[in-house]
């Protein structure tokens, strides 16, 4: 089965090079990290994660995924490395770009770009973001990035972003570029997909929901024109429940990600991640 594992809360406690190099070990895909650059102290945003809408202290504990999955790369050799997710509309497309494509060119080709356009409005707009349009400016960054991956000399001009030719390398080593998957579960987000991503990366999706969501993919990836085949599920945030992955698996999902339980020493993430490889896999 393609079960990866997700860097726990706080993301710093333990060494995220002997994590991945644990889970390779171990057999698991995948190893995906995600970022909160900060928390705003004073905010009116509710956090879609829980009935209550409070934002989980834990949010003010994320590591930068660029600089954790450059290390992860640096002990490992096989295991694919995600983020999950980048927030788009929080970077720079021309730096972001540099970024993915030297991470996949260093590990080989083993990256997974997982991209948000967030849920916390003060943190995209102290970052200069456009909350109210933050997908569509996603989709121009996403586009932007795309002509510097395949292009020697690239331009673009658009709304949010706009630059003159310029060379931008290393390329990255997966052609044409990395596959980008979309998180979250906007109402348009399968149409997103469609028209400008390589796969879906959902959190709260139940193999129900997950199966019709599968089948519309298909539906609107065929109408398009597009193999439905090379579009993949990655579903997120998954308990160490070896029946709950079969079924998303069963309903569509490519991958399944795990995350495990927060330690604070390597032997008892030495643990954790042994025991849900003995649970799942």
């Amino acid at each position: 089965m393609n079960v990866g594992i997700s860097v726990p809360l706080p993301a710093y406690l333990v060494d995220v090079g002997f994590m991945a190099r644990k889970a390779e070990e171990l057999g698991f895909e995948s190893f995906f990290c995600a970022e909160h650059p900060f928390m705003p102290v004073h905010t009116t945003s509710r956090f879609p994660g829980s009935e209550d809408g409070v934002i989980p202290e834990s949010y003010s504990h994320f590591v930068d995924p660029f600089v954790a999955l450059a290390r992860a790369s640096g002990t490992t050799s096989r295991i694919k490395l995600g983020t999950g997710i980048v927030l788009v509309p929080e970077r720079n497309p021309l730096v972001l770009a540099k970024e993915v494509s030297t991470l996949d060119h260093f590990s080989g080709g083993r990256f997974l770009f997982g991209i948000g356009a967030g849920w916390l409005r003060e943190e995209t707009e102290i970052m200069g973001g456009d909350f109210d349009h933050r997908w569509t400016q996603t989709r121009e960054s996403i586009l932007a990035m795309k002509e510097l991956w395949t292009k020697a000399e690239a331009e673009f001009h658009g709304k949010y972003y706009n630059f003159p030719l310029v060379r931008s390398y290393p390329k990255p080593v997966q052609k044409p570029h990395p596959p980008v998957l979309l998180g979250g579960g906007a109402k348009n987000v399968l149409q997103r997909i469609v028209a400008w991503g390589d796969g879906w990366l959902p959190n709260r999706v139940t193999p129900d929901q997950l199966r019709e969501s599968r089948a519309t993919l298909d539906r609107l990836a065929k109408d398009a024109g597009r193999d439905p085949s090379a579009i993949s599920i990655t579903v997120h945030g998954q308990p160490a429940d070896r029946d709950l992955i079969r079924r998303l698996l069963d309903a569509g999902a490519n991958r399944v990600l795990v995350r495990p339980a927060t330690v604070k020493t390597e032997a008892e993430m030495d643990k954790e991640l042994t025991r849900i490889a003995e649970a799942v896999l």
